[in-house]
C-alpha cells in the first residue's frame, strides 16, 4: 500500500472531493442514528430500549450492525437490511433467469436496469421491516413499558414512513459513496456504524470481567487511569489480545493473497509496425468476494430470529411455540447460554454462520469473476495463457483456479467468523463472565475486511488520479 502516493493525491480536487464526500456522508449517517422516530418521549424510550438491547444477544447484534440506531429507536433503525436482502434476491434471480442474465451482460445500461429493480424491491421490504420492528418493540421488547403506548393509525403511518424513509436514505447514501466516492457504499456504512459501537462493545466486555473484583484482590494497572483487575482477568485479556492480533494478521494475509496468471499476447504486424508480443498478468484473489459474504451471512441469519420475535408477539399459541424455537435456534450463543449446559441447539447459529459464509463466498465470487467473459475478452484482444487454447479451454482453466482458491479462502473466512463463538465456549468452561465476544468478533472481522478493501481502492484511485494528471 503506497500511503505516500495516497497523501500526495489529496492535492487534486477530484480525490479530495471523493474522500471528503465519504466522510461527510459518515457524519450525516451518525447524525441520523440519533434522530428518533417521532412517536414518544425520546428519553424514556431510549432508557427502555437500552435495557432491552443490553439484555439480549440478538438486540446487541442488531444494534451493532445499525450503529446504535436500535438503542436510540432512530429513523435509520432498519439500516441496510432491506437493501442487502433485495440485492441477494436480485442477484439470485439474475443467475436463475436467463433473460435477466442477458440484461446483466448488456454493460452499463443492463447494470442500471438491475440496480433500479433492486431499489424497487428495497421499498416494500423496508416498509415490511419497519412495521415488524414497531410491532416487536410494542409487543415484546417493551412489554410492561408505556414508552410507546397505544398507537393510533396516524402514529403508525408516521412511524413507518419515517423508518422507511431512513432505510431508503441509507440506500441512496450507499449508492452515492459507491459511484462518486471510494469503496463499496453498503460496506462502508456498516463499517461506520460498527466503528462507532466497537468501543462500547469492548468496554462492556472489560466491565463484565472486572465487576466482581475487589481492591484487595486485584492488580492496580495504570496510575493515570484507575483499572482494578485480578490476575485471571489480566491473563484472559492478554490471551484475547494476542489471539485478536493473530486473527487480524491471518485475515490480512488471506485478503491480500492472490495467484498471478501470466497472459501472453501474440505478435501482430500491421504495415511496418509490430504490435503485441508482450506479457501481462491476471491477478486472481484468494477471496474475490471480500467482506460481502460475511455481511450477507449476518443479515441473512438475523431474519429467522426476527421472524421468531414476530411469531412470539402474534398471540397465537401454535405460532408462539414456533417463534420461540426460531428465536432459540438462531440467537447468537453467549457465555450465559454455554454455562447452562451443552445443547445441540446452541450450535445451530455458528454452523449456519459458517456454511452461509462459505456459500455466499462462492455465490458472490461467481458474480464478480466471470471466467467465460474474461476468456472471451482475452481472445478478442489476442491474449492467451501458455498451454491453453483460447476460448472455452481458457475459461475452464480460470474457473478451475477460482474454484480451488475460493474453496480454501471461503473455509478460512468461515473459520475466522466462528472463532469468537469457540472462544466464548472456552471462557464459559473456565467460568469467565465475559460477554459480547461473538458480537465484537464479527464487528472486528467486518471492520478489518472493509478497511483493507477500501484502502486498496483508495490506492487504485490515487494511482489513476496521479496518472491522469501526468498525462495532462
Amino acid at each position: 500500500m503506497n500511503f505516500k502516493l495516497i497523501f500526495k493525491s489529496l492535492k487534486f480536487k477530484d480525490m479530495r472531493n471523493r474522500v471528503l464526500g465519504v466522510l461527510g456522508i459518515f457524519l450525516i449517517f451518525r447524525f441520523l442514528a440519533h434522530v428518533p422516530v417521532p412517536l414518544a418521549d425520546p428519553t424514556a424510550l431510549k432508557d427502555v430500549l437500552g435495557q432491552a438491547v443490553n439484555s439480549s444477544q440478538l438486540g446487541g447484534f442488531l444494534n451493532l450492525l445499525t450503529g446504535g440506531a436500535l438503542a436510540n429507536f432512530s429513523i435509520v433503525l432498519v439500516g441496510m437490511s432491506p437493501y442487502i436482502t433485495a440485492s441477494i434476491v436480485v442477484q439470485l434471480l439474475t443467475k436463475a433467469v436467463p433473460k435477466l442474465e442477458e440484461i446483466h451482460r448488456d454493460g452499463e445500461s443492463g447494470r442500471r436496469k438491475i440496480q433500479q429493480w433492486t431499489r424497487r424491491i428495497t421499498l416494500p421490504l423496508a416498509i415490511f421491516q419497519s412495521v415488524a420492528y414497531i410491532f416487536i418493540l410494542r409487543s415484546t421488547v417493551l412489554s410492561g413499558a408505556t414508552a410507546l403506548g397505544d398507537m393510533d393509525l396516524m402514529q403508525w403511518v408516521i412511524a413507518v414512513t419515517a423508518m422507511t424513509a431512513g432505510a431508503m436514505l441509507l440506500m441512496w447514501m450507499g449508492e452515492i459513496i459507491t459511484e462518486k466516492g471510494i469503496g463499496n457504499g453498503m460496506s462502508l456504512l456498516i463499517f461506520a456504524g460498527i466503528i462507532a459501537q466497537i468501543p462500547q462493545t469492548f468496554g462492556s466486555m472489560i466491565s463484565a470481567l472486572t465487576t466482581d473484583v475487589t481492591e484487595e484482590s486485584a492488580l492496580h494497572i495504570f496510575n493515570w487511569f484507575t483499572i482494578y483487575i485480578d490476575a485471571l482477568t489480566f491473563w484472559i485479556l492478554l490471551v484475547i489480545g494476542i489471539i485478536s492480533l493473530g486473527v487480524i494478521y491471518f485475515l490480512v494475509k488471506i485478503n491480500e493473497g492472490q495467484r498471478i496468471v501470466t497472459i501472453n499476447y501474440a505478435k501482430r504486424v500491421h504495415g511496418n509496425s509490430q504490435y503485441g508480443g508482450i506479457k501481462s498478468i491476471l491477478p486472481i484473489k484468494l477471496i474475490t468476494a471480500g467482506v460481502i459474504p460475511v455481511i450477507f451471512a449476518v443479515a441473512f441469519l438475523a431474519l429467522p430470529a426476527f421472524i421468531g420475535q414476530l411469531l412470539v408477539a402474534s398471540g397465537s399459541e401454535s405460532l408462539r411455540s414456533m417463534g420461540e424455537n426460531l428465536t432459540l435456534w438462531f440467537q447468537t450463543p453467549s457465555t450465559t447460554t454455554f454455562a447452562l449446559g451443552v445443547d445441540w441447539t446452541m450450535f445451530i447459529y455458528p454452523a449456519a454462520y459458517f456454511f452461509l459464509v462459505v456459500g455466499f463466498t462462492y455465490f458472490y465470487t461467481s458474480i464478480v469473476f466471470n471466467s467465460d467473459e474474461i476468456a472471451e475478452n482475452l481472445q478478442k484482444q489476442g491474449g492467451f495463457i501458455a498451454g491453453m487454447r483460447p476460448g472455452s479451454d481458457t475459461a475452464k482453466y480460470l474457473k478451475r483456479i477460482v474454484t480451488r482458491l475460493t474453496l480454501f479462502g471461503s473455509i478460512a473466512l468461515g473459520i475466522i467468523s466462528i472463532l469468537p463463538f469457540v472462544a466464548e465456549y472456552i471462557f464459559a468452561i473456565t467460568g469467565s463472565s465475559i460477554t459480547n465476544l461473538a458480537v465484537g468478533g464479527t464487528g472486528l472481522l467486518i471492520v478489518v475486511s472493509v478497511a483493507l478493501e477500501s484502502l486498496r481502492q483508495l490506492n487504485s484511485r490515487a494511482l489513476m488520479v496521479a496518472y491522469d494528471e501526468y498525462e495532462a
